[in-house]
């Protein structure tokens, strides 16, 4: 028997990009015969898990590009520990309608309470439902900011943070910024206003935001756009790294 006909139907499904369609034709034939499935429900299974496949890979795809730190879901998040934080709007906040309607989130608290793993929760939920996420720290962007500004490529970096159903800026508050740095974050919060959706991680409360953007215009003209849409997480206790560790020594 000649093997024309099935290499000419994987070049076709390879020109078409059905991987898993090549990958399980033969198997599924075999198993279809074997329960006595017809050609639809054979061809049937195979377009399931095609597509099966094809949203585990976009998926992937996304997480790839959100340039995560670490994948952590809310599902590993212990919300015991945090009892400030409400745990009922959070996991209505993986839902991801936020972000349809182009509402931010903001996460307030000490350092080591969490505000960073519900930062990636929210992200890896966004990239599951086919949701463009990049993911930040605050230090780090008004860094590739600057640098961009002095290689006369700010306006494709813009462009591209702009263009994200959702940007994560972790750790705000942690260092202080530059006059040039403040201004520069500043610019791409308000051009992501109402554009897309913002999640902030910050340990310091508003009113000494001040301290890091260095004037009270700026910081009050960024307060402005980020809470006029707004969920706002408290997670104020004690630290979970801290505590995890006395636990770990007793």
């Amino acid at each position: 028997m000649t093997e024309a006909p099935q290499i000419l139907l994987q070049h076709h499904l390879k020109k078409l990009r059905l991987p898993t369609f090549q990958g399980e034709y033969a198997k599924q034939a075999h198993i279809c015969a074997a329960e006595n499935k017809d050609h639809i429900q054979y061809l049937a299974r195979l377009c399931e898990m095609e597509l099966i496949d094809r949203e585990r890979r976009m998926i992937e795809r996304r997480i790839k590009a959100a340039k995560f730190p670490s994948t952590k879901s809310l599902d590993s998040f212990d919300f015991k520990i945090m009892p400030s934080l409400n745990k009922p709007l959070t996991m209505d906040l993986a839902r991801c309608d936020y972000v349809d309607r182009r509402e931010n989130i903001i996460a307030l608290g000490p350092s080591g309470t969490g505000k960073t793993h519900i930062a990636l929760g929210l992200g890896l939920a966004a990239c599951q439902r086919g949701l463009k996420v990049r993911f930040t720290t605050a230090a780090a962007l008004v860094h590739d900011l600057i640098e961009a500004q002095d290689e006369r490529r700010l306006q494709r970096l813009q462009k591209q943070l702009t263009s994200q159903n959702l940007l994560i800026i972790d750790e705000l508050g942690f260092v202080p910024l530059s006059k040039s740095g403040a201004e520069l974050l500043f610019e791409v919060i308000s051009q992501c206003y109402e554009r897309g959706s913002i999640i902030i991680t910050s340990n310091l409360p508003f009113d000494e935001w001040t301290e890091v953007f260095g004037s009270e215009r700026l910081t009050g003209a960024l307060l402005d756009r980020l809470t006029h849409h707004v969920h706002i997480l408290e997670m104020n206790g004690e630290s979970y790294r801290l505590k995890h560790s006395r636990n770990k020594q007793k």
